[in-house]
């Protein structure tokens, strides 16, 4: 394919993979809202569209630039959208001679920048031709096929579920710590328990981060922990497929209740979402 796509929204996700691309020789028309969508047809064909925007924007933006697209251009959503909606919005699209792929992306505005984990859906033909723009989007060995609309976004629903409790079962043992008699440092905790330990992991090397910046009280970080979506769907799925899936639930709830009873536990949730995610901790 030749180096020349568009990004359409340019917030922290968006506008990171823009410099990661043209940092690779990549021509990236940059799009917010309120820019002009026509200039999507000076695009070589086929045209290739990354939208990176909230998964309730995907439909009006969809709409607003259906009228410069042509049958054959392919248009990737990047977001966190409900693996149903991607389904039906392919189908759509598909009216068109469009295709929509959908593209699970993990690792933050850091791994847009630097290099993300990439989960793809879609068909296999299309995956081939996007391959060489996926691979400079991604990480080292950081791309990987799921064959079917909406497998993409499905596989990164669920690693999206997971996180929730992952984060979770650390600030449960964090708080454990730290209302224990003997005065834990957690700093000390969290730098231990990332060199060489079976817990080892990116999200305890953000908790490290999110104390050395904000301290282990926490006092300036909200109890109150958001939730966009992902993590419910999870919850949601694994009922319709009756699975069970306590922990996933648990901090699910967590996070709902924290909204009218926020403590310690939320504060670190909410300090770690800020670190890796760049979401508000305030």
């Amino acid at each position: 394919m030749k180096k020349e796509i568009a990004i359409i929204g340019l917030g922290k996700m968006g506008g990171n993979m823009v410099l990661r691309l043209r940092g690779r020789g990549w021509k990236v028309l940059g799009l917010d809202k309120g820019d002009n969508p026509s200039k999507l047809k000076n695009l070589p064909t086929p045209r290739v569209i990354i939208l990176s925007v909230p998964h309730q924007s995907v439909d009006s933006i969809g709409k607003s630039i259906v009228q410069f697209l042509e049958r054959g251009d392919i248009l990737v959503d990047s977001g966190n959208s409900f693996y149903k909606d991607t389904i039906r919005r392919a189908r759509e699209f598909s009216k068109h001679g469009v295709k929509f792929v959908d593209m699970g992306v993990s690792g933050g505005p850091d791994g847009a920048r630097h290099g993300a984990s990439l989960m793809i859906g879609g068909d296999e033909k299309t995956f081939s031709f996007l391959r060489p723009l996926l691979r400079d989007l991604a990480v080292k060995n950081g791309v990987q096929f799921f064959n079917g609309v909406g497998a993409g976004h499905f596989v990164k629903m669920v690693h999206n579920g997971i996180e929730y409790g992952m984060m979770q079962s650390l600030a449960e043992g964090f708080t454990i710590l730290k209302k224990s008699k003997y005065k834990i440092n957690l700093k000390k905790a969290a730098g231990i328990y990332n060199n060489g330990s079976v817990i080892e992991s990116r999200l305890v090397g953000w908790l490290l981060r999110a104390l050395k910046k904000h301290g282990q009280d926490f006092n300036r970080v909200s109890g109150k922990v958001g939730a966009t979506g992902e993590g419910a769907w999870t919850v949601k799925t694994a009922k319709e497929s009756k699975i069970k899936a306590k922990v996933l639930d648990d901090a699910l709830k967590f996070r709902i209740k924290s909204q009218k009873y926020p403590d310690w536990t939320g504060k670190l949730l909410s300090a770690l979402r800020g670190e890796f995610g760049g979401h508000k901790v305030k």
